[in-house]
């Protein structure tokens, strides 16, 4: 038996028309908003006279909770509070490592400070390893800086080592505020570092 023309007309007819909803129906899916992009920056410091010669920072280690593109808000109550349309404009360690040399060279300015991940390498006085537990809000909605540090100078055999815990309050509910906390927060850890460096040592 064979079929009507007509209902093979009529399904030639309505392509057109099907394949343009399908379209519409994509482009609506595809209309949200461009994340708004965020970085950390250098906060200057007090200048330090005395100064190892050359420091190397290594790859700074982070929490796994926080290696992501969005911006973790905060991390209590058993809850991963994610902006999911605020991001980092780089990766965190990349820009933290970035930020920290600039901050450490400012207070530094007699002092060579190389990123270990950069181009650039030298026979260090310094090296330091960072490693960053926590880098969001607390449960009152401060900006919490949690790290620890190892420094390891040549005449010296076993390293300095150091836990940070820095807080600073968010002037403000958005994540700009949470940000400008954040950079405060690392120009705080920026000092800690240049402290020890700086601060008398035996040479056992």
């Amino acid at each position: 038996m064979k079929r009507p023309v007509f209902m093979a007309g009529m399904g030639r007819a309505r392509l057109p028309a099907l394949l343009l909803l399908s379209l519409m129906g994509l482009a609506g899916c595809s209309t949200s908003p461009n994340p708004s992009l965020y970085t950390i920056a250098p906060v200057r410091g007090t200048e330090q006279s005395s100064t190892p010669k050359v420091v190397v920072l290594q790859q700074i280690g982070i929490a796994r909770y926080l290696d992501r593109t969005p911006i973790v808000r905060s991390s209590e109550g058993y809850r991963l509070d994610v902006m999911a349309n605020d991001w980092w404009g780089e990766p965190l360690t990349a820009m933290l490592a970035r930020v920290l040399v600039e901050e450490l060279g400012q207070r530094m300015p007699q002092s060579t400070v190389l990123n270990e991940g950069g181009a650039v390498s030298a026979k260090p006085d310094v090296t330091i390893e960072l490693n960053i537990q926590r880098l969001d809000r607390d449960s009152s909605g401060a900006l919490l800086l949690a790290a620890q540090a190892s420094l390891s100078f040549p005449r010296q055999t076993a390293p300095v080592l150091r836990s940070f815990r820095f807080t600073v309050p968010v002037t403000g509910g958005d994540t700009a505020a949470q940000v400008a906390a954040a950079s405060a927060a690392v120009g705080q850890l920026a000092d800690g570092l240049v402290a020890l460096m700086t601060q008398p040592r035996s040479t056992r």
